[in-house]
């Protein structure tokens, strides 16, 4: 099949890329052909945030989005920072000692899978088609010109031969394609590799995050509260920090954001979270509620310093897929969508000019003209002064570079150490006890996936390559005692004992999509790539 344009991926970047091109052939009085692949079961089916959001570029997408019902309806009311000291004690911190950014007066709590949902309405009414169900699973690519996408195969079983239900592969043709995968997108992966898009960045940096929703009690409920925290239960040297939001509709959102350049092997990211939970800050907007969703994603957080190139021959790359998060905000939902809404741009000049296939490098220019830019350059030392000096440090040194110099001090910090490098071997490290599940407020992973409602066909191919079998046991067993056992929030990898043998098993229809196997693992021996269109989670709100 063939488009003007095939955007991969219907999250913030994706569509929004897809609307401003619709609007710009309306206004033109062209036509454009436009096709979004999306590999959850529906729009929104793979979508997670915490979120607050900032309607900045809704805003110039659609100035009049209120009148047009988009989900965007609880503002924030209030602010609150804490410290949280121990399992017990905090310290709620005064405006003065809170990074501006940190401010979000004028902001939204919302569900971004439902805005996604609402956007595609949208872009649809506009003419864009949208796939859902299908992957992109690999990249077209003729005389080093990227010339669109291949479907992935449906109905092939675990040995690779063809069941009764099997349908093949596509050849998705674009003169551009606009890779919207979100964080650490495996052809995003391949592109940033293959044209050395990232050649003089730093390395891109990772969190993990978790989110569950709360229906709670109306009397602890305060619509538009958030409340964010640093400190406990991330100790030491990582770094990291929890959320709640107060949702519309007696519910809370409750989250924790971990940091992967942690160095002890024996940290499990999802356990820290149920330990949060536990805080009496969080505690006490929890009690009597009922946990009722959960999910987890990776989140690209590197910000500026290690944003690659966007743009190749044929394509551009937009959103999380290239990292354009902006952390010292806690987000990256605005900063999407205008990445998208910028790519589209620069397409659509250079199909009025019958330019196709080509290098946009004029997208540079834009980027660097635009809000987008100005506040990524503003925030580019947050997350590299968080990882170098700490939590407590960090957030003084990113405090006064926020509110004295609004971002614009005359040098640059940078951290160029990748994350799956920072592990120390697992006999130098202090082991974590972690408590054993309450099911009041804590909880164990495979009940937790359970609400996610992740489910895979389960004769198909694994979506997770290793590129040695035997690393998992003679390297990450022996030095780091396979930490995939515990920063996997999906409990899709363990060590079994098979003949008096240690052996990785692999639970793939458990995987809800994070990535951080992808990211983590220390020998970078584990490779995600798309299952079976529509597998994964299906997250309702999230």
């Amino acid at each position: 099949m063939e488009f003007d344009v095939v955007i991969v991926g219907a999250g913030p970047a994706g569509l929004s890329s897809a609307i401003r091109l619709a609007q710009q052939a309306k206004t033109a009085g062209t036509e454009i052909s436009l096709c979004v692949v999306e590999k959850g079961s529906e729009v929104g089916a793979h979508i997670l945030s915490g979120a607050v959001f900032e309607p900045r570029a809704l805003n110039e997408l659609f100035p009049d989005w209120q009148k047009m019902n988009a989900p965007v309806t609880a503002s924030v009311t209030h602010d609150h920072i804490y410290l949280l000291k121990d399992e017990q004690n905090a310290q709620k911190l005064p405006n003065f000692l809170v990074p501006k950014t940190m401010h979000n007066e004028g902001n939204y709590i919302v569900s971004i899978g439902n805005l996604c949902r609402w956007l595609a309405t949208q872009a649809e009414q506009l003419g864009v088609e949208i796939f859902p169900g299908f992957t992109a699973a690999e990249l077209l690519i003729e005389d080093g010109i990227v010339k669109g996408v291949v479907t992935g195969e449906m109905g092939v079983a675990h040995d690779g031969s063809q069941k009764d239900s099997y349908v093949p592969a596509m050849e998705l043709r674009g003169k551009y394609t606009v890779f919207a995968e979100g964080c650490r997108g495996h052809l995003g992966k391949e592109l940033i590799s293959r044209f050395e898009l990232d050649k003089g960045c730093s390395p891109q940096h990772y969190a993990l995050g978790f989110k569950e929703i709360w229906d709670v009690p109306a009397e602890q409920h305060q619509q538009g509260l958030v409340v964010h925290s640093a400190g406990w239960p991330l100790q030491q040297d990582t770094s990291g920090g929890g959320y709640l939001y107060h949702a519309e509709g007696q519910q809370i959102v409750v989250g924790l954001i971990v940091d992967l350049n942690y160095s002890n092997p024996h940290l499990s990211p999802f356990e820290e979270f149920q330990r949060y939970k536990q805080h009496p800050v969080i505690k006490q907007y929890l009690q009597g509620g009922k946990r009722v969703s959960y999910g987890a994603r990776a989140i690209a957080k590197g910000g500026l310093n290690s944003l690659p190139k966007m743009t190749f021959p044929g394509g551009v790359l937009v959103g999380c897929d290239a990292g354009t998060l902006n952390f010292a905000k806690i987000k990256g939902n605005h900063t999407a969508m205008k990445s998208g809404m910028l790519a589209a741009e620069t397409i659509f000049e250079a199909l009025q000019q019958d330019k196709t296939g080509v290098d946009l490098t004029e997208f540079a220019a834009h980027f660097e003209q635009s809000w987008l830019f100005d506040e990524l350059f503003r925030s580019r030392n947050f997350g590299p002064a968080m990882h170098k000096f700490g939590s407590f440090w960090g957030g003084a040194f990113n405090t006064l570079d926020q509110n004295i110099f609004a971002g614009k001090l005359p040098f640059t910090l940078k951290d160029d150490t990748l994350d799956h490098l920072t592990l120390r071997p697992a006999a130098e490290a202090p082991k974590i006890q972690y408590a054993k599940p309450d099911n009041q407020f804590s909880f164990d992973r495979l009940s937790s996936v359970y609400l996610s409602n992740t489910n895979h066909e389960e004769d198909q191919p694994c979506h997770l390559k290793l590129a040695d079998a035997s690393i998992p046991v003679q390297v990450n067993l022996a030095l780091y005692d396979e930490p995939a056992q515990r920063y996997c929030p999906a409990g899709v990898y363990e060590i079994v004992e098979e003949n008096n043998q240690p052996r990785l098993q692999i639970n793939a229809q458990n995987c809800i999509h994070c990535k951080t196997c992808d990211i983590k693992d220390p020998r970078q021996n584990i490779t995600w790539v798309t299952p079976e269109g529509a597998g994964g989670p299906n997250y309702p709100n999230m």
